[in-house]
């Protein structure tokens, strides 16, 4: 069956991904007919031709460049571990099996990172790649590479990078992936040589995953064009401290010794929004900048800001977050929904008696998965050779980001700091409006290579402090930016402004020595030094050793002028705006063996505001999944329990959820008139809030809390963030009669499904829980819609949306609520991020695999993410799970969302995600003798 068709509802969750052999063999009969009926391509990929790119995993390999001889030892799932005596021949040894499994992958992501996507793939890309050069990232991981790095990082990365040549050495594409075979019939396309800055580069992708805040700063601004400054004041509550506790609550923050308990109190959050119309932004706290609203009325501030934005920049904004959203997915989901889980126990509580650590990171599913498993391994430990290393990294890096060495553990989640600004540019001629004085641009110009057609040429412009002005990639900024209505208190608009982006990550930095540092890292201390050198992107590091726990917050995080605090675009024109500087890292805050005996971090606020004197965001997440982890930790040491390596694994796929928690009960007493309607409330009825793939109810209250977003909120966000396919009839601009046929105009979203709003995030939680006790509110109110009734007050809109929601489920899986499950619309389809998605359609079946029915949700520990705004399937997940124990390493436990290898047809394409979707974890062999024992296949690889 084609990739997309439903599986029906006797299918087992996870089922259709284990009919990889009748897959294949369908794969060779497709191939078999277009080859007859005489499809290019189909000739071309014959059996062996697949074959010709799977990697030697037995017998020996001569590599130019080694010292003394390597061992690459493969467990049954193909995961590599690497056996030298020296450093460089481990790093050397790592690049050749790196490409030998994904170097495809490398190849692509090295184009995405340099903005030469377009040589490989075509016009298509030309935007992407326009964007991409603007950013440059390259170029700064160059300048990483120069002038930042260390001299052993540099010799590691040399290393790498041979022994990657050292496999592409006098292999055509077809030899490497038979994606290469595919791209041969549209160009003359040929992998270039590995160099150390395409292993640099990919730190910035990463970075730029995990940025904090830029999604935000736009749709407030957007949201300006439609909503009051209370509204949008209700649509980002303040973090609850009184309930979802911060990751640091007995720990420092500066090596003076500064202490401060974090017991959850609070007193709210800040920003004064001011809105449209011009109307004046009420203060919240103590008040930041506030957003200024459209009509080019002058706003006054929420506190100290001094300025606002108006409509220009909305039309601004728009076209830059659809620049954003096009960015291929490999790259993450481009910011959105991205978060992760870590937490570590102590040994007070554990079975072992030594500490055990989780860690399961949340991005964008990708085939391959993101991550790279392996171990890398010294004979012999010394100063020739300092690496004992297993865990996760990335295909084309050298080292490992994620896992444990023979002393230590650790594990990353983003931190949500704020990193990156956005800034108001009043361009004039050649130059830029700057504290009244117009200033140059900096500029240089880059030819995009294209494959099958001509090169286009681009001209990137930059401030003197080496801000990109990202609106010259798009057109539409230039036509709006000339039509922009602009406040008074601003600059005259001229030619309409650019908007310019300040980023941490466009600063060189040393995050690759960090790698290797954690690497060797023996004790905390070490780990702390390590992590210092981590400057982006900014990470939760949580870590533990046989006998200590801990935590720690790195990264260049900026401070700020007072008054702004990041949450909006700041006006470029002023200096008082720019940034001021970087927090030192002894006043970063961490935590060492606190007296609870466990940390979590889940992406929530790291500290009370009120008990750290520096800002490191408005936007954290709302803490809900931190809060679950730490009290399903909780109820386990309570009385003394003890939590073991398995405990660790089921609290990861905890499925709960805390907004059925809050509505279920209120669902449930409402009267419904329509008997079908009440047979489906009636799933509710003693439902546990889980959201297993075979439970009818959390089809059913997904499906309502889907609907209570659409009618009390996504029907009245502005167009740009809505998705595309959900349309409105609206005012017409200028109309001052009532809503009639002449005056309403058919207005769509603009947004892709998995980037548009609501995205029923646990900030939407926190609104829809903050809005409970307001029965009578505004957004509680829905206009009739065909032979649904008008919704006045919060229980009609809650009826509306259960009907709705009833409706729905039974277009989608029919009218016997029997045969519903969750399983059946939460579905993850895996599919390369480059040919999967815009190849043929016979090579998209080919490279794709799935649907997997799967458990979880959005804001649950079981993190499968959805966007209530686009639908019910899963656009991000726990990319990888692994729990460390450090009282027996080889008692650890680890999964990957697919498998080692990107050759589709490999036995390790996607071995590992029928247990992944089970939530299985495999032996993690770390041992020699564990290793050993585990291993399947053994390549020599010889000087």
């Amino acid at each position: 069956m084609p990739p997309n068709t439903t599986a029906t509802s006797g299918d087992k969750p996870g089922t259709s991904g284990r009919k990889k052999g009748r897959k294949a063999r369908l794969v060779v009969i497709l191939l078999v007919l277009a080859l007859i009926g005489g499809i290019a391509f189909g000739a071309f990929w014959s059996i062996s031709t697949v074959r010709a790119s799977f990697p030697q995993t037995k017998g020996s390999v001569t590599l130019e460049g080694l010292s003394g001889p390597v061992d690459v030892k493969r467990d049954g799932y193909g995961i590599p571990q690497i056996y030298a005596s020296s450093d460089a021949d481990l790093f050397m040894a790592q690049g050749y099996v790196q490409a030998q499994d994904r170097f495809y992958e490398m190849d692509v992501r090295r184009h995405l990172t340099s903005g030469r996507l377009s040589e490989m793939f075509g016009k298509g890309q030309v935007k992407n790649d326009a964007f991409l050069r603007t950013l440059g990232w390259d170029r700064v991981a160059k300048q990483e590479y120069d002038t930042k790095l260390s001299a052993s990082a540099k010799q590691y990365l040399q290393a790498y990078a041979k022994g990657v040549n050292a496999y592409l050495k006098g292999k055509d594409g077809r030899d490497i992936s038979l994606e290469y075979a595919a791209l041969g019939f549209t160009n003359d396309y040929k992998p270039a040589e590995w160099t150390p800055v395409d292993s640099v580069a990919w730190l910035k992708a990463m970075a730029w995953d995990l940025r904090g805040n830029m999604r935000d700063e736009t749709d407030r601004a957007l949201m300006t064009s439609r909503l009051t400054p209370q509204q949008i004041r209700e649509l980002y509550p303040d973090y609850p401290y009184d309930r979802n506790k911060p990751i640091v609550r007995e720990g420092q923050y500066s090596a003076l010794g500064k202490s401060f308990q974090q017991d959850g109190a609070s007193s709210g959050t800040s920003a004064g929004t001011q809105g449209s119309q011009g109307t004046t932004g009420t203060p919240g706290g103590t008040g930041t900048q506030g957003t200024q609203g459209t009509q080019g009325t002058t706003g006054t501030t929420g506190g100290t800001g001094t300025t606002g934005t108006g409509a220009g920049l909305t039309g601004q904004l728009t076209g830059l977050t659809k620049v954003l959203d096009d960015l291929p997915t490999a790259v993450g989901v481009n910011g959105q929904g991205i978060g992760s889980n870590s937490w570590v126990v102590s040994g007070a509580h554990t079975i072992t008696g030594k500490p055990l650590l989780a860690n399961d990171p949340h991005l964008s599913a990708s085939l391959p998965s993101v991550w790279y498993q392996m171990g890398l391994h010294c004979r012999s430990l010394s100063s020739k050779c300092q690496y004992d290393v297993a865990g996760y990294t990335f295909a084309g890096m050298p080292g490992v980001v994620i896992g444990h060495n023979g002393k230590i553990a650790w594990g990353m989640t983003n931190s949500g700091v704020d990193v990156s600004d956005l800034y108001l540019e009043k361009i004039s001629g050649d130059g830029y409006l700057y504290d009244g004085k117009v200033r140059p641009f900096r500029t240089r110009e880059e030819t995009i290579k294209v494959a099958g057609g001509s090169s286009k040429k681009i001209v990137v412009r930059q401030t003197a402090d080496g801000m990109p002005l990202l609106s010259d990639r798009d057109d539409e900024l230039v036509e709006v930016g000339r039509k922009a209505g602009v406040d008074t208190a601003a600059p005259d608009r001229g030619d309409g402004y650019g908007i310019a982006l300040r980023w941490t990550a466009l600063d060189p930095g040393t995050s690759m020595d960090a790698v290797f540092a954690m690497d060797r890292a023996s004790d905390w201390n070490g780990f702390r030094k390590a992590a210092s050198l981590f400057d982006v992107p900014s990470q939760n590091l949580i870590y533990a050793d046989s006998e200590n726990i801990g935590y720690t917050l790195p990264g260049k995080i900026p401070t700020r002028a007072t008054g702004d605090d990041g949450s909006v675009p700041a006006p470029g024109w002023d200096s008082k705006y720019r940034w001021t500087g970087f927090l030192e890292q002894d006043e970063l805050p961490y935590e060492y063996n606190p007296k609870r005996g466990y940390i979590v971090t889940a992406n929530q606020a790291v500290v009370d505001k009120d008990k750290y004197p520096y800002t490191l965001t408005t936007d954290w997440g709302y803490g809900t999944r931190s809060q679950r982890i730490a009290d399903l930790i909780e109820s386990k040491i309570k009385d003394g329990g003890k939590v073991s390596t398995d405990d660790m694994r089921q609290m990861q796929l905890d499925n709960s959820s805390e907004i059925a928690k809050l509505l279920v009960p209120k669902l449930l007493k409402l009267d419904l008139d329509d008997p079908e309607v009440r047979k489906a409330q009636k799933l509710l009825e003693g439902w546990d809030y889980t959201q297993d793939a075979d439970s009818a109810a959390a089809a059913y209250f997904n499906a309502v809390w889907r609907n209570i977003l659409k009618l009390g909120f996504g029907d009245k966000l502005p167009k740009e963030l809505r998705a595309k396919n959900q349309c409105l009839w609206v005012e017409r601009a200028g109309s001052t009669g009532p809503l009639d046929d002449q005056t309403k105009v058919r207005e769509c979203g603009q947004r892709d499904a998995d980037q548009a709003q609501p995205d029923g995030g646990d900030r939407w939680f926190e609104v829809v829980r903050t809005l409970m006790d307001k029965p009578d509110s505004q957004w509680w109110q829905a206009p009739k819609s065909g032979n649904r009734p008008a919704a006045h007050d919060r229980d009609e809109l809650f009826t509306r949306a259960m009907i709705d929601a009833r409706w729905e489920l039974t277009a989608k899986l029919g009218k016997d609520i029997d045969t519903w499950s969750w399983g059946r619309l939460h579905r993850l389809f895996l599919k390369n991020q480059t040919l999967g998605l815009q190849g043929p359609e016979v090579l998209q079946y080919a490279l794709n695999r799935g649907p997997w029915k799967l458990s979880g949700g959005e804001a649950t520990v079981n993190a499968t993410g959805w966007n209530a705004a686009g639908g019910y399937g899963v656009v991000w997940v726990p990319s990888m799970r692994m729990v460390v124990n450090l009282a027996d390493l080889d008692k650890s436990r680890w999964i990957n969302l697919s498998g080692a290898s990107g050759h589709a047809f490999s036995a390790h394409y996607t071995d590992q995600t029928d247990k992944w979707a089970d939530g299985d974890l495999l032996p993690w062999s770390f041992s020699a003798k564990s290793v050993d024992g585990s291993t399947k296949d053994t390549l020599n690889l010889r000087p």
